[in-house]
């Protein structure tokens, strides 16, 4: 029996540069994608504690997370260099967590509406989560740990794909680019219940970006009574459009039957406040009746109309509320 011949050193060598090659190469692809990804990456100065990030989608348009942004004004971006600029709020969608910002545009290298979206993603698939700290870029390596179909958020809104990011992602990353190993857009990533990293998809960034530069929102059906505080006169009129002024009031028995707050100004006590659900339609037609989950699955996908006459805000003029159409 005889012994292996042990390769020469010359051919070992070979063998461990070649070894070493593999995740050498790897990471510095990952570091180009990451670079080039980047320069259409920007930060977000929304309002919240910290920055968060977002994603250069056409030329003088943002989109971001949605949560992110805490107020409607004084916005700006940190673009790729670290050049400051105001932005303003297009509008948002919570039911989807986008929000589009528009800023003055200047020459970037690549707008992610016109790179390739990520299509067959599957468990298991490298995802790349990119956001920017004052124009540098910050990056997270994760994997796909769930790509499932379509889905509907909590608050309505259809989501083109459930994919779960099994990564830990920077609250500062938070709406920036999330890519695959190619550079194919995946969508933006946005933290879901328990810090869970949730992927929103380019296909829906693509369908709800049009609709909220031209209207400023998405509008989603639902089913109750939607509240708000009305400034009242002195005089009682619940029309009045100006801030209350003058001494405040404590509430009384009166106050508080017809639903008023503490430190409203007196007015005339609503005698009675009731809500009378009207008719459902779709289209010229009635919608039979039934339970709650009929009416649900009804109104998800039909554009509907359902009113309820009230009398809780002025006893001589009713007014709608209640299920709005979904245009």
């Amino acid at each position: 029996m005889t012994d292996a011949v042990p390769p020469n050193p010359p051919q070992r060598q070979s063998q461990l540069q070649s070894q070493l090659q593999s995740p050498l190469q790897l990471s510095n692809e990952l570091a180009a994608l990451v670079a080039a990804a980047a320069q259409s990456v920007v930060a977000v100065h929304g309002g919240g504690r910290r920055p968060s990030s977002g994603i250069i989608w056409q030329p003088g348009i943002v989109v971001t997370a949605e949560e992110t942004i805490v107020r409607d004004a004084d916005l700006a971006l940190t673009l790729p260099g670290g050049n400051q600029v105001p932005a303003t709020l297009a509008g948002r969608d919570p039911s989807t967590d986008i929000a589009v910002l528009r800023y003055e545009a200047t020459p970037a290298p690549k707008a992610f509406a016109t790179t390739p979206f990520a299509t067959d993603l599957r468990a298991g698939h490298f995802a790349v989560a990119i956001g920017s700290a004052e124009g540098e870029a910050v990056a997270t390596l994760g994997i796909v740990a769930l790509a499932g179909g379509a889905w509907r958020s909590r608050l309505g809104g259809q989501i083109d794909a459930r994919l779960v990011i099994d990564a830990r992602l920077p609250t500062i990353a938070e709406g920036g680019a999330l890519v695959s190993a190619d550079g194919s857009l995946i969508g933006i990533p946005v933290f879901g219940p328990r810090r869970r990293v949730l992927a929103i998809p380019a296909a829906t960034i693509a369908r709800v970006v049009p609709i909220i530069e031209d209207r400023g929102h998405i509008r989603r059906g639902y089913l109750g009574v939607g509240l708000q505080r009305v400034p009242l006169a002195a005089g009682g009129d619940a029309r009045s459009s100006g801030p209350s002024q003058g001494r405040r009031h404590s509430p009384g028995r009166h106050h508080r039957a017809a639903g008023r707050l503490g430190g409203d100004r007196p007015a005339q006590p609503l005698p009675t406040a009731r809500v009378r659900c009207g008719g459902e339609k779709n289209g010229s037609r009635s919608h039979p009746g039934g339970g709650t989950q009929d009416r649900r699955r009804h109104h998800r996908t039909a554009s509907t109309g359902l009113t309820c006459d009230t009398a809780a805000t002025n006893p001589r003029r009713a007014s709608h509320c209640g299920l709005r159409p979904s245009r």
